[in-house]
């Protein structure tokens, strides 16, 4: 496993991450559940990341269950703040009451006294981002919160939150949860820029787009009983399109020559952008995990690099 820092920090975390969307509190066995986070940390991976939105807090409580085997001190552990928790009007988004009322419920289902990373899920338009600011800043000095980070806020939105800070001598954002997958190339141009200019690293998520770029759809009337797609979870659908797999067919035949399946060239190619610091899998078995893992070990040399973007970009 290799590790990258994260964002403008002296921590550290495995290129490679488990995540706990559509996957845990739910979704699939809790055994299941403990036992690829277990196998994830034999592994060497280090950062496991959850949401208070995932299930309504169950994921939480599986991982924070997951997490008791290790010591504490071994992980970078993060979780989210914003989406609706409630039915009422202070039940969601980024005000003051809503952070630090969701902080305090997050650690306890966590069963942690702190979180390293802390996510603003999403932007949000009706709260003042030196409210949102100043409330994680205070839960950093409240020792509750390592670091803080946001999740597909724009270019324009980062760069706010960073001028904001400096102002008010607040602590910054150092992470962006940002969806980046071959097939979702949108962060390049502006959000990768602004975010190594201010100091933030992407963390990836959806980087098989649903688990298109696994190779396993292969055409659109062959889609595999029990799978994603053929229970439309996560919004596979706008990757679902014969281009794209025509494309994944062409692209397998390169993790092919190179000896690794695709799921581990689709990762490897993210892991190519320096201000990537980990990509984010949602493994539901142990055996996807090691396949997953492989990927942090692998380096796609300049000739490969060029001849995926001559697909991509067809």
């Amino acid at each position: 496993m290799r590790y990258r820092h994260l964002g403008h920090t002296g921590v550290k975390v495995s290129t490679v991450s488990l995540g706990s969307w559509l996957t845990y509190g739910g979704y699939v066995a809790n055994e299941n559940a403990v036992n690829t986070i277990h196998q994830a940390y034999d592994l060497g991976i280090n950062f496991f990341d959850t949401a208070n939105v995932y299930m309504r807090g169950e994921a939480e409580k599986v991982v924070g269950k997951a997490i008791k085997a290790f010591p504490r001190d071994s992980i970078v552990l993060s979780t989210k703040v914003f989406f609706p928790m409630g039915d009422g009007p202070n039940d969601r988004g980024l005000s003051r009451k809503h952070i630090m009322e969701q902080a305090n419920a997050s650690l306890k289902r966590l069963d942690v006294d702190y979180v390293d990373l802390y996510y603003c899920h999403r932007f949000d338009p009706e709260t003042p981002i030196e409210e949102t600011l100043r409330a994680f800043d205070d839960l950093i000095h409240q020792g509750k919160v390592n670091y803080i980070g946001v999740s597909e806020w724009t270019a324009a939105q980062i760069t706010e939150a960073a001028h904001i800070a400096d102002e008010q001598l607040l602590n910054h954002f150092v992470a962006n949860q940002s969806q980046y997958s071959m097939l979702d190339r949108k962060i390049e141009s502006e959000v990768i820029p602004a975010s190594s200019a201010h100091g933030v690293s992407q963390v990836c998520w959806s980087p098989l787009a649903q688990g298109v770029l696994t190779g396993k759809y292969t055409a659109l009337d062959k889609i595999p009983a029990g799978s994603r797609a053929a229970e439309g979870k996560g919004g596979i659908k706008r990757f679902l399109t014969q281009a794209n797999l025509d494309k994944v067919a062409r692209l397998k035949k390169i993790a092919e020559e190179l000896g690794i399946t695709m799921a581990q060239l689709a990762l490897a190619w993210i892991l190519r952008q320096k201000n990537v610091a980990s990509t984010v899998v949602g493994a539901s078995r142990p055996a996807q995990i090691v396949d997953n893992a492989k990927a942090a070990d692998i380096d796609l040399d300049a000739e490969t690099l060029d001849r995926i973007e001559r697909i991509l970009d067809e």
